[in-house]
């Protein structure tokens, strides 16, 4: 028997992408619609009255905790998922995150309780940023270990896909309580009944992810090895830091393209041009429907060309339509703003596709979900934490919606570089590494 037969012999590799792809699903509805409710609700109901603006920066300041957070998970869940196993820590992170969640549709707000509102807020949020920072190294190795190494690329980015299908679920259920209810009431109460619903999500998450088999590439890989001697940290810093700092140079055109083209428009619609709620929101819901169906297509472009070459095609992309994302905007008219949006998606999934595919092939199996955990997760502080809070600072000072496309320019230039000096990982063994 090869060390690739376990692979081959294991449950459907359908079976596996499913469950992957339902509990993404619910983890990012979970992680988004924090975000989506920041940029509308949160400014006014968790903070003290006063400028706009400052109001949605403090609310956009908490949604970074979360970030914060996820590094922090992705060590300590990196860190059990190389020694236990990727299964169990999945199942561990969705029941967190569906926990933390279900409890901010309960919150007090400022109102009520004053300055414990925003406390108990971020609270949760470091909770659910813990949860997350778990996730998608579990989620896309679970994925990547089981499936045919020729078409790694094609079903390691359906779990990827789980981003915008929260997305879509997160927004679209705002959405629909944006348009038949009131301002008054969906403000009162009606954005609390998004955040309750994820437990219903999060028992659906469970019951797949209960029903898949452990990654055969792991567990060949302790059948052959004893743990290591030191953290799976200490080993992915001292071994593989030019892979950690690959992965972290890769994400920042991703995940700050990805914020600014669906959290920040929400923010910039509203308070800059004066657009009502359902504007950016739609705008967003239909795009997110294109985006989940680009980003396979991506990943399985990449198992034939290579995954640097589909991950240029984004990185350059997203940093060239920055500008033209806002001009389209600036228009006030719904399809070119839906347009600009949906553009900036099939772009952000030529990164996002080959991206889960990619990262898996930088590490050792020892350490692999460590390797992949820390280097996506470290690059979220500095992208998709501060993407929000930057942008909307940069708005704030120049009045003007091209700063934000500078700033989403720059970070694609990093990514560019990163990407572009190392070497192409398709053709790599991941039972070998």
């Amino acid at each position: 028997m090869t060390a690739a037969d376990p692979v081959r012999t294991r449950p459907s590799i359908v079976r596996v992408v499913g469950a992957s792809l339902v509990g993404t699903t619910v983890e990012w509805y979970d992680f988004f619609l924090y975000g989506v409710a920041a940029s509308v609700v949160f400014g006014d109901l968790f903070f003290p009255k006063g400028e706009q603006l400052t109001g949605t920066l403090l609310s956009f300041a908490t949604f970074a905790v979360g970030f914060f957070a996820r590094p922090i998970g992705g060590v300590v869940f990196g860190h059990f998922g190389d020694r236990l196993g990727r299964k169990n820590l999945l199942v561990l992170s969705l029941l967190m995150m569906g926990v933390a969640t279900f409890a901010i549709g309960l919150l007090p707000t400022y109102a009520q309780v004053g300055a414990l509102a925003p406390i108990l807020l971020t609270v949760l949020r470091l909770i659910q940023g813990f949860a997350l920072g778990g996730e998608w190294g579990g989620a896309v190795l679970i994925v990547s270990e089981h499936g045919d190494p020729a078409r790694r690329g094609f079903w390691a980015s359906w779990p990827q896909a789980g981003a915008p299908a929260g997305q879509l679920i997160a927004n679209g259920v705002l959405a629909g309580l944006a348009a038949f209810q009131s301002e008054s009431a969906f403000n009162s109460w009606g954005w609390r009944i998004p955040f309750l619903l994820s437990a219903v999500l999060v028992l659906v998450g469970l019951w797949v992810r209960l029903k898949i088999e452990e990654s055969p590439v792991f567990v060949s890989a302790r059948a052959r090895h004893e743990p290591a001697d030191r953290m799976p940290l200490v080993e992915v810093l001292t071994q593989y830091p030019r892979e950690v700092l690959t992965a972290m140079g890769a994400r920042m055109a991703e995940n700050v393209s990805y914020y600014i083209f669906t959290i920040v428009i929400a923010t910039y619609a509203k308070e800059h041009l004066g657009l009502g709620k359902s504007f950016a929101l739609n705008a967003v819901l239909i795009a997110a429907a294109i985006h989940f169906c680009a980003i396979p297509l991506w990943g399985a472009l990449s198992d034939r060309i290579g995954r640097k070459p589909v991950y240029l095609i984004g990185a350059v992309g997203v940093g060239v339509w920055g500008f033209v994302f806002i001009a389209l905007v600036d228009t006030k008219n719904f399809g070119l703003a839906t347009l600009a949006v949906t553009i900036g998606l099939v772009l952000h999934g030529a990164m996002y596709g080959p991206q889960a595919s990619f990262f898996t092939e930088l590490f050792g199996t020892r350490v692999r979900y460590s390797g992949v955990s820390v280097g996506y997760q470290l690059a979220s502080i500095i992208a998709g934490g501060l993407a929000p809070f930057i942008a909307i600072a940069l708005l704030k000072t120049y009045d003007s919606g091209y700063a934000i496309s500078v700033y989403v320019a720059v970070c694609a230039v990093i990514s560019i570089l990163a990407v572009t000096l190392y070497s192409e990982t398709r053709e790599r063994d991941l039972t070998a590494l």
